[in-house]
């Protein structure tokens, strides 16, 4: 046999070896039945114009929301040095409770929603290292106030604390150190409360933060808007998300993994109430949304929190309530 036909055996071997392993590392069976949750977010309700304690009601009880993500914003909750104002977070977990809900509560500076830091003008002033004695009270005092409702489930720390290419601008250099002290702050203070980390699925390693939580969640984009490209899908399937957990799972161990942030509204560069709602909808349309929907589903992930209630609620309120109707169906299935 001459010589490069050997190679070209071996060579298919070893690409057939390889596509078999991918195979079985990206294997994880597809949910018979997915939890959806959803995020809520003070700050977007209000840049939409919308009366947030209006809308978030509405997701509880029109949609049918009964898992939520809550973000104790530091700017909403210490507007002065020393000076808390607890009355927005207070509600939203107090509604929720009444009624049965349970809750996400993130803590910490960097929380959902851009522009992912979330410093109050008091303190954008100081030091790092000055911020940092300032981040721990406040964890201690939301901490310490909630710690013993029941309807709470995770307290999540930070936000995607190592995506470090996004929001750099306004969270500076990341400080591993200091999550892991703000980690194991909040597990001195709530011991029994389980640790979530998140971290970008289409961007993440996973890595960080999936070995140094208690449970991992992750966020899943399919639809993009590029001002030099334009509309454009993600090119990452369904197994990517599959094999990057199976991965994570192989090397740290199993532990709960949600799908914490999946979008489900347009993608702009500009504030939403600026773009024509002709444009917000060839960004996101129903159709992009059960695309969305199924894709998710193929990820294996078997708990769901959508991203972009505000959104809906938004348009129902303009006579437009395709989506929203489109989500109690959704959430009367779950």
């Amino acid at each position: 046999m001459k010589k490069w036909h050997k190679i070209i055996i071996i060579l298919g071997v070893i690409a057939l070896t390889v596509v078999l392993l991918l195979s079985l590392l990206s294997y994880r069976p597809v949910p018979e039945r997915i939890t959806y949750g959803m995020s809520f977010n003070t700050l977007y309700a209000e840049e939409l114009g919308l009366d947030w304690r209006e809308t978030y009601d509405a997701i509880i009880e029109d949609l049918g929301v009964r898992h939520l993500r809550l973000a104790a914003h530091w700017d909403l909750i210490e507007p002065g040095k020393d000076f808390y104002d607890f009355s927005e977070i207070d509600y939203q977990v107090n509604e929720a409770s009444a009624r049965g809900v349970d809750m996400v509560v993130g803590v910490g500076r960097r929380l959902p929603r851009w522009p992912e830091c979330h410093t109050p003008r008091w303190a954008s002033d100081l030091s790092w290292e000055e911020q940092k004695v300032e981040i721990r009270e406040m964890i201690k005092t939301v901490v310490n106030r909630y710690k013993d409702n029941e309807n709470i489930l995770y307290w999540q720390v930070e936000n995607e604390p190592y995506l470090t290419v996004f929001g750099k601008e306004y969270c500076g250099e990341f400080d591993e150190v200091f999550l892991k002290e703000e980690i194991a702050l909040v597990k001195e203070l709530d011991p029994g409360r389980p640790i979530l980390l998140t971290d970008s699925g289409n961007l993440g390693t996973w890595a960080g933060a999936y070995k140094n939580s208690d449970v991992f969640g992750t966020s899943v984009y399919v639809y993009f808007w590029n001002e030099n490209v334009g509309p454009f899908k993600s090119v990452l399937p369904p197994a990517y998300y599959r094999l990057k957990y199976n991965l994570a799972r192989l090397w740290y161990g199993p532990k709960t993994a949600l799908l914490i942030e999946l979008s489900a509204e347009p993608w702009l560069l500009q504030p939403i109430v600026e773009t024509p709602i002709e444009t917000q909808r060839e960004r996101m349309n129903l159709e992009k949304f059960e695309n969305i929907i199924a894709f998710a589903r193929k990820t294996g992930f078997d708990t769901q929190y959508l991203w972009g209630a505000e959104w809906w609620y938004w348009l129902k309120e303009q006579g437009d309530d395709d989506f929203w109707r489109r989500a109690q169906e959704l959430y009367k299935e779950e």
